[in-house]
Order: C-alpha cells, then sequence, then structure tokens
C-alpha cells in the first residue's frame, strides 16, 4: 500500500516546480514585450537659445516646464529609435519635460541637467549631451548618435614667411639648379647641331646665323620658352629638341604656378595660434567656450585656468562677434567647443578669416542619458545602432544640416604645422627626374643623328680598312691553296 504522504510531497514538488516555469515565463514575456510598457517616462530637454538645429522647444506659457513642440536632430533621431522599439512589440510611453525655471530660460547647464535623473526628476535626457566621465556618476549613456571632438576656433593670421623672396620657394634649391643644367645642356646641343651647317652655308647667312652665338648656350633655351620663333633654328633635329624643351618648360612653368598659389594660399590661412599651450599659457588671452558645456569645469578644475579669463557664449553670431572684438576689446581670441558646433559656424561664416585647431581633449560623442541600471540603456542602444545604419540619419542630417554636412565624419580640423609643412612643401628635382632622363636621352639622340657628319667618316674608314684586310687575307689564302695543290 503506498504511503499517502508520498503523494503529499510528489504534489508539492509539482506546484513548486510549476509556479518557477510560470515566474519565468512571466519575467521574460515582460521582457521582451512589456518592459518598457506600463509607465510613462518623462524626458528632460535642454533649453538653449543658440544651437536649435539639435533642440528647439516651444513651451506652454503657463507651465513654461511643460514642452508643446521639441523639434531638432537630437529630437528626431530620439523618436526614429521610439519607432524601431514599437516596431519590436514594445509599448512605449514618454513625456517631454523643458530643464527651465519659472522664467522659462534654461534652469542650469548640462551637468546639472544629468544630475536631475539621479535625483529621479527625469527617467532620461535628450540632447546635445557630450558623453564624459563625470557624468557617467549619475546616469547610463546610451551609444553615442553623433561623434565630435572638442576643437579651438582662433583667426586666421597673415604669414610673415611672405617676404620678397617667396617666388622661389616653389622649387626646392637642387631643382633650381637641375633646370639651369638642363637648360645650358640643352642650349650647347642645339648649338652643336646648328653649327654642322658651316660646311653647306656659312653660319652668317643661314636662317639661324644671326641668332645663334657661342653666349647663346646660355640664354637662348629660355628664350624660346618665352618667345618661341619658328624660324630660330634651320636643322630638323634641332627643331625636335627644341620641342622637347618647350615640353619641359611648359610642365615646369605649370607646376611653378600650382605651388605657389598653394604656398601664397596656406600661408595666408595660418591661425592666429596654431596650438592650444599658447592659448592656455598666456594670461593675457581669453577663452571662450559654448554655453552649458563640460569645458568650464575641465578649465577651471583640471588646467587650473583664472575663472575671470572664461566667457560662454551660447551661438555662432556670439562666437563670431567675440572673436572679431579679441581679448584687447573684451571679446575672446580662442574658442573650445565640440567640432560639431564649429561646423555650423563654417557653414555660415565660412574659413577665410577662421581656422580650426585639433586639442588634445576628446569626449565619446552626443549620447541619451538614462537612470542607472535601467533597461532603456541597452534597448535604446540597440534602436541606435539600427538607425544610423539606415537611410533615416541621412534624411535627418540633411534635414537640420544641409546635404553636404556630416555629423558622424571625421573631424575637420588638423594639426597647423603639420598641413601647412606637407600643403606648402616645395617641388623637388626627384620630382621631375623622370621627365628629364627621357628629353636628356632623346636629346643625345638627336644629336648623334644631325651630327652624321661626324661618325660617318670613321665608319667609311672602318669599312675601307676592313675590306682591305678580308682581300689581304684572301689572297694569302688562295696563294698557299695553289702552293699544296697537286
Amino acid at each position: 500500500m503506498v504511503n499517502s504522504n508520498y503523494h503529499f510531497y510528489g504534489y508539492k514538488y509539482v506546484a513548486m516546480i510549476i509556479f518557477a516555469v510560470l515566474l519565468l515565463i512571466a519575467q521574460f514575456g515582460a521582457g521582451d514585450d512589456g518592459a518598457l510598457g506600463g509607465k510613462k517616462f518623462i524626458i528632460g530637454l535642454p533649453k538653449t537659445s543658440g544651437f536649435t538645429q539639435f533642440v528647439d522647444l516651444q513651451l506652454n506659457s503657463s507651465n513654461k516646464s511643460q514642452v508643446l513642440k521639441a523639434t531638432g536632430y537630437s529630437i528626431e533621431v530620439f523618436e526614429s529609435a521610439i519607432s524601431y522599439l514599437k516596431s519590436l512589440g514594445q509599448n512605449i510611453s514618454y513625456e517631454y519635460r523643458a530643464f527651465v525655471d519659472e522664467d522659462g530660460n534654461s534652469a542650469g547647464d548640462y551637468n546639472e541637467l544629468i544630475y536631475q535623473i539621479y535625483e529621479g526628476k527625469y527617467d532620461a535626457v535628450v540632447g546635445d549631451v557630450a558623453i564624459v566621465a563625470n557624468r557617467s556618476n549619475y546616469a547610463d549613456f546610451a551609444l553615442p548618435y553623433a561623434t565630435s571632438n572638442v576643437e579651438m576656433l582662433v583667426r586666421v593670421r597673415k604669414d610673415p614667411r611672405l617676404n620678397v623672396w617667396i617666388f622661389v620657394q616653389p622649387f626646392t634649391w637642387d631643382l633650381w639648379l637641375s633646370i639651369v643644367i638642363f637648360s645650358i645642356s640643352i642650349g650647347g646641343i642645339i648649338l652643336l647641331m646648328e653649327h654642322a651647317t658651316e660646311e653647306e652655308s656659312t653660319l652668317e647667312n643661314s636662317p639661324s646665323g644671326k641668332q645663334l652665338s657661342k653666349f647663346s648656350i646660355l640664354w637662348f633655351p629660355l628664350m624660346q620658352a618665352v618667345l618661341p620663333e619658328r624660324e630660330s633654328v634651320s636643322k630638323a633635329c634641332s627643331r625636335f629638341v627644341l620641342v622637347l624643351w618647350l615640353l619641359l618648360a611648359c610642365v615646369l612653368m605649370q607646376s611653378y604656378t600650382a605651388s605657389l598659389s598653394s604656398i601664397l594660399t596656406v600661408h595666408q590661412l595660418l591661425p592666429t595660434y596654431p596650438s592650444e599651450n599658447d592659448v592656455i599659457n598666456n594670461p593675457n588671452i581669453n577663452i571662450g567656450y559654448s554655453d552649458g558645456s563640460f569645458l568650464r569645469g575641465l578649465f577651471v578644475d583640471d588646467l587650473k585656468i583664472d575663472s575671470r579669463r572664461l566667457k560662454n557664449y551660447s551661438n555662432v553670431k556670439e562666437y563670431k562677434e567675440a572673436l572679431d572684438k579679441g581679448s584687447r576689446r573684451g571679446g575672446v581670441d580662442a574658442i573650445f567647443s565640440e567640432v560639431v558646433f564649429f561646423k555650423i559656424f563654417l557653414e555660415q561664416y565660412g574659413s577665410n578669416n577662421y581656422a580650426l585647431v585639433r586639442t588634445r581633449h576628446r569626449d565619446a560623442g552626443y549620447g541619451f542619458a538614462f537612470s542607472k541600471g535601467s533597461n532603456l540603456t541597452s534597448y535604446f542602444s540597440r534602436a541606435i545602432l539600427n538607425v544610423s545604419e539606415g537611410e533615416e540619419m541621412d534624411r535627418i542630417e540633411r534635414k537640420y544640416f544641409g546635404s553636404n554636412y556630416d555629423i558622424k565624419g571625421q573631424d575637420l580640423s588638423s594639426d597647423a604645422s603639420s598641413d601647412n609643412n606637407n600643403a606648402s612643401a616645395s617641388l623637388t628635382a626627384y620630382s621631375f627626374a623622370g621627365l628629364f632622363m627621357v628629353i636628356g636621352v632623346l636629346s643625345l639622340l638627336a644629336l648623334l643623328v644631325s651630327q652624321s657628319r661626324v661618325w660617318k667618316k670613321p665608319v667609311k674608314v672602318a669599312r675601307t680598312c676592313s675590306q682591305q684586310l678580308l682581300s689581304q687575307g684572301f689572297k694569302r689564302t688562295s696563294s698557299i691553296m695553289r702552293r699544296f695543290s697537286p
């Protein structure tokens, strides 16, 4: 007979297993379908008066924190990520809240905005928020939706190297020397070929007699390069060499013009301060930065810059006015900010009077911030990857920044010293070594052909001598054969 206790404990274990399975199913089901549902998420938005391409808000006049309409690059990327998550079956409900005071102005910088997540006021923050280390102590960031580095914007200056001898800089000294030697060689070859006509007609009566002399070897090729004349030489070989020289001269002149233009252009666009150390270490220079940026803390706490030298600006118009004034008139000589803001500035004001200089400061880009440990971070990271790889991101960029703009692209600026040295490098003799060799060999061959009267006589003498030797050898051979014949 079976003990009833065994049945009791058996049913108990089966009930526990069924309960555990149901609990796991409920958890996994909520993780896929309802992990983001059931709650309205409060999304904090920054209120800026400058770069509205990222976030532009229309607020309720009676309740300033209530957002009637939100547009901008960051907003559309966020809503595209929401659309992607909804396509996966996630039921997401959210509400925008502006981070403003009672008057509708910004209630603080971006660090204070991120801290509101830590205090539980917001579930997430959307905007042009740079991902930096100190902010990660209070919030988690999804993968960046835009890359950005910190750059320095300065005015350009006139290069002091633009002196009276700048016209010799397109070519190095070895190339100038090669041109002189090659010109003398070409002149000598043409002079030798034209002197071959003296036996047929006097040099004075030939078409080139009045133009060629012993001193023509110096100036004749250069004169033909500037003022070519059809009757300057009489022989076909001389004309062939002259055409080769004119071809070389044309290539050299075009290269000289291009190199000189590059030198003049690049030297005129040198930044006033080629390095950030020139700005930071000079106590007489005021420094600007974007309003609400993390850079103020970087300058004051890390770089120990006097706060009286720092000035904050909120839009590109203020950037331009401050740089045009300079430190002596109450403005600044350099502005530090993310490169995406400077791209907007250069699109509007051009790069003829302003230059970007690379700095050593970096951030991870712009990202959406969420509360610590929130599963929103992983969901939105996945969504941003999918949105970034599709055409939707390109459409959003073209809408707010134009067709030639690439917010995900690489940095526009570079080290001034290295780029200027590379751009203004003078052409060397090695650059034209192949052309010099080809024209030199063809000119020597033309000289050999033209001087046939010189080498025909030795050839004729050698032929005569060889025929005499052959005839004498034949006679000796014949006499020996007759002697031994029966």
